[in-house]
């Protein structure tokens, strides 16, 4: 090891050292320090070294562990560190040149081994400190996912969390400290769980089974998967949003005049790494998007109660604006000044004034203007006639 690289991260499975490489035994062996938490730290021997218990929360363990900085030390973490586990958070903190890893096997490859599911075709998620409703992109008939779970009383409240759901069918394996003297496997669908004596490390890999809707993967979601004070943007409408707005991994999005959060959600499930704010300026609303957004599994949606162009100032740069709501030319002069060449920005008009205003926008600045007019069916007597909805001008335009 050179002398600036003073860290060794080392993946550590349920069988303690007798599951590890030689470069790892090696690096425990000229550990000055071994850092982790309890239940890492009681599967390996002393061998002289001092021990730090890592500390709960886990951010209160980083100053600790830059304290150490010159002394030769080793951090134990679960399987592979950068599989949902501790080692992007240490990468973050410290340069490239101070630390190596040293990485064990998955809870996620030992699951897959157990079950005979090809890996690169099943989702992984770490639930073990993150909402259950990541899970309902995932949850459709016939499709599979692997989860960590926090401890036993969790595993509990994923299976009613699924049988609420109408996935109740859902067969669910419960996999515990795998890959140690410990393991244990034991399958239980959702709607019948009553396991007892659930111990920590636990995954649970799930069938998933039963007669609820899933979501669609397009564009559009059905209306009634969002709460709404009928303040949203409607589905065909927001299918053609996206469509415009155009989404691509890693971008972010400002959604202006949010209403129910429904195109920043739909924009959000679109890639795991887009971004999005969702700028509303009623109370009632910005909390119904949060709520929204935690219910469909995109928790990471930022939520901003406030009036725009006021509350934009000072966000992280968008790729691309939405303005669904709040309309007027002062916001779209802010917008046009503020925005990097290159942003797309969509605005949304059903009134004849916004509409105009949209209209002299595009006259001056470019872009496209879109009149859609949308009717569907209902009852006239006793037949059916075409039923229209308020036309929307929509003017979608490239910075």
């Amino acid at each position: 090891m050179s002398e600036a690289r003073w860290l060794t991260i080392i993946g550590l499975g349920e069988d303690g050292p007798e599951g590890l490489p030689p470069a790892s035994l090696e690096a425990l062996d000229a550990a000055e320090v071994i850092m982790g938490s309890e239940r890492h730290l009681s599967l390996i021997g002393s061998n002289g070294a001092e021990r730090i218990t890592w500390p709960i929360p886990f951010e209160d363990g980083l100053p600790l562990l830059e304290g150490l900085r010159g002394r030769n030390v080793a951090v134990l973490a679960s399987g592979d560190p950068f599989w949902f586990g501790a080692g992007s958070v240490i990468a973050r903190r410290f340069a490239p040149g101070e630390w190596r890893a040293i990485p064990g096997a998955s809870v996620f490859s030992l699951a897959a081994a157990r079950l005979g599911w090809p890996l690169e075709r099943v989702p992984c998620l770490g639930l073990h400190a993150a909402p259950f409703a990541r899970l309902r992109p995932h949850l459709a008939a016939g499709q599979r996912a692997i989860a960590t779970i926090r401890d036993g009383a969790a595993v509990d409240e994923l299976a009613a969390y699924l049988n609420d759901l109408g996935f109740g069918e859902t067969r669910m394996h419960v996999l515990e400290a795998l890959g140690g003297p410990r393991e244990r496997c034991r399958e239980v669908t959702a709607g019948t769980y009553a396991l007892k004596g659930v111990s920590h490390p636990v995954a649970v890999a799930i069938d998933a089974a039963g007669l609820s809707t899933s979501l669609t993967v397009a564009s559009g979601q059905p209306d009634d998967v969002f709460e709404s004070d009928g303040q949203m943007t409607k589905r065909p409408i927001r299918a053609i949003t996206l469509s415009a707005l155009a989404p691509r991994p890693g971008e972010m999005l400002w959604d202006i005049g949010s209403g129910s959060g429904s195109v920043a959600i739909e924009w959000l499930m679109t890639h795991f790494s887009t971004q999005a704010v969702a700028i509303e300026m009623s109370a009632d609303r910005a909390a119904q998007i949060g709520r929204n957004a935690n219910a469909l599994g995109q928790d990471r949606l930022v939520v901003i109660e406030g009036q725009a162009p006021e509350s934009l100032s000072g966000l992280e740069a968008p790729d691309a604006v939405f303005i669904g709501g709040g309309l007027n030319r002062g916001l779209l002069d802010w917008v046009w000044g503020n925005l990097a060449p290159g942003t797309r920005v969509v605005a949304n008009a059903v009134t004849l004034e916004t509409g105009a205003l949209l209209t002299e926008a595009q006259a001056e600045l470019g872009g496209t203007l879109t009149k859609v007019e949308l009717a569907e069916a209902a009852p006239v007597g006793r037949f059916r006639g075409w039923k229209a909805a308020y036309p929307v001008v929509q003017w979608s335009v490239m910075r």
